[in-house]
């Protein structure tokens, strides 16, 4: 068992996990993917998030299935202390604030709770486990004259410019995810009739409209620049990498900052900008938050509410600026 919460972390927790588990980490995954259909993101955090912890118990003398609360407490204090002095993290580079804090107690949760359900423990050690304080923090948006010029920015007159505005455009129009942008397979996308169909989080299926000019830059683009990147390997994918193959989300992220600081805009900008773009205006000008809640595939209506508070700060901006009395 872990005695001290501020013990340093060993140089062995780089080494590889213990077999045992390594198993019951894949085990926990699989049961939750096929139980509630996670995606490969979430299901990844919740893998790293146990591997670490597995490695410090390890060290500790302690291992993941037989955990106590102590434990658990032990190297939730050892990861803070680690985040605080800014050296020696388990994760170079890594804040552990709330919001990480959170994750990891859900994780355990989920997983101890998993054991428990399974008669492979008979207690759950993480039922102690204070979740932190979160803060409503709000998402980064654009304004309309900063996504005109960032949808303008893409040189249409090259192959991967006709690509980019039309993810671009896409994006924005639609409110994708990024994930499911750089996914988006041919029989997913109804030119005729201006729909996406998309599997996301959950494998929940949903229909998303979209508008004309998004629809133009795809239609250009499929007939004009596709055929000129298309491969063996990329022919299902909307939006296929010049080697062919699928774009991932780094890749992406790199293209809007890219544009972004061609066409001048000073504002940080994050791969979900212009999803958080396309709920913020169409709550400003009046989109019922249900119908935002649809489009943008939230499950939990409290998620979408969040966009409330940055379309309220614009408008009391707004009556402020432009009011005779604001």
């Amino acid at each position: 068992m872990v005695t001290s919460p501020l013990s340093p972390p060993p140089a062995s927790l780089k080494t590889a996990l213990h077999r045992d588990d390594a198993a019951g980490i894949e085990r926990f995954c699989d049961q939750l993917w096929l139980e509630q259909g996670l995606s490969k993101n979430t299901l990844a955090s919740y893998r790293s998030d146990l591997s670490l912890l597995a490695r410090w118990l390890r060290t500790a003398g302690a291992a993941l299935d037989s955990a106590g609360s102590g434990d658990l407490k032990a190297y939730l204090a050892h990861r803070y202390q680690q985040a605080q002095v800014r050296s020696g993290d388990i994760e170079p580079g890594k804040r552990f604030g709330a919001t990480s804090q959170a994750r990891f107690i859900t994780v355990c949760r989920r997983y101890y709770g998993w054991l428990l359900r399974d008669r492979i423990r008979s207690d759950d050690p993480s039922s102690h486990l204070e979740m932190p304080r979160l803060g409503r923090r709000l998402p980064k948006t654009l304004g309309g004259g900063d996504v005109d010029k960032l949808l303008a920015a893409p040189d249409a007159g090259q192959t991967l410019g006709l690509r980019d505005r039309a993810m671009l455009e896409l994006l924005y129009a639609s409110g994708l995810r990024v994930s499911e942008l750089i996914r988006l397979r041919r029989d997913e996308i109804n030119l005729e009739h201006g729909v996406v169909r998309l599997i996301g989080k959950g494998n929940k299926e949903r229909l998303v409209p979209t508008g004309e000019l998004a629809l133009d830059a795809v239609r250009d683009w499929l007939r004009h620049g596709r055929p000129m990147l298309a491969t063996a390997d990329s022919a299902d994918w909307v939006f296929p990498t010049a080697q062919g193959g699928p774009m991932t989300r780094q890749n992406f992220w790199m293209l809007i900052k890219r544009y972004a600081l061609q066409a001048g805009i000073s504002a940080p900008l994050s791969p979900h900008t212009l999803r958080h773009a396309f709920a913020t205006h169409l709550l400003e000008n009046g989109a019922d938050l249900r119908v935002v809640q649809t489009l943008l595939g939230h499950s939990d209506l409290s998620t979408t509410q969040i966009y409330t508070h940055v379309a309220k700060a614009r408008l009391k901006a707004l009556h402020a600026t432009h009011h005779p009395r604001g």
